[in-house]
């Protein structure tokens, strides 16, 4: 099964994502829209969710109720990113040892968790002359 996204650049930096019938736009500059960094932090924040609560029904906190995540990525000298982390926030009352096996489980879950791995590199081809 595969997923697919079109991403369009008339000009400059933004480009506008066609994802199924959803439009988002991103700019790498973050003038007009979240930049790239922020949007893979909020998809990785958005899949960290389910993966919690997922992974609390399974180690025995049935509903984990109101979820936030503050996901703060840092940035190198080169702007890329050299760290993620989480501060986790659960309406549920959760001890630590159990908190620390819900996140055990999500990080086994999470498909961003596991999509930003070093050895994952798009494969790629260009075309010249295409429009």
């Amino acid at each position: 099964m595969a997923k697919d996204v079109t991403t369009t650049s008339e000009e400059g930096f933004a480009s506008t994502n066609q994802i199924r019938d959803f439009e988002v736009t991103i700019d790498a500059t973050g003038e007009d829209a979240p930049d790239t960094l922020e949007s893979l932090l909020a998809a990785y924040g958005s899949c960290y969710v389910p993966a919690l609560r997922v992974g609390g029904q399974q180690r025995g906190v049935d509903d984990l109720g109101k979820v936030e995540i503050s996901v703060t990525g840092e940035q190198n000298d080169d702007d890329k990113l050299e760290s993620v982390s989480f501060d986790i926030r659960v309406e549920a009352d959760v001890d630590d040892e159990t908190g620390q096996k819900i996140i055990d489980r999500a990080n086994e879950l999470c498909k961003v968790y596991d999509a930003v791995k070093s050895d994952l590199k798009a494969e790629c081809t260009i075309e010249g002359n295409a429009f």
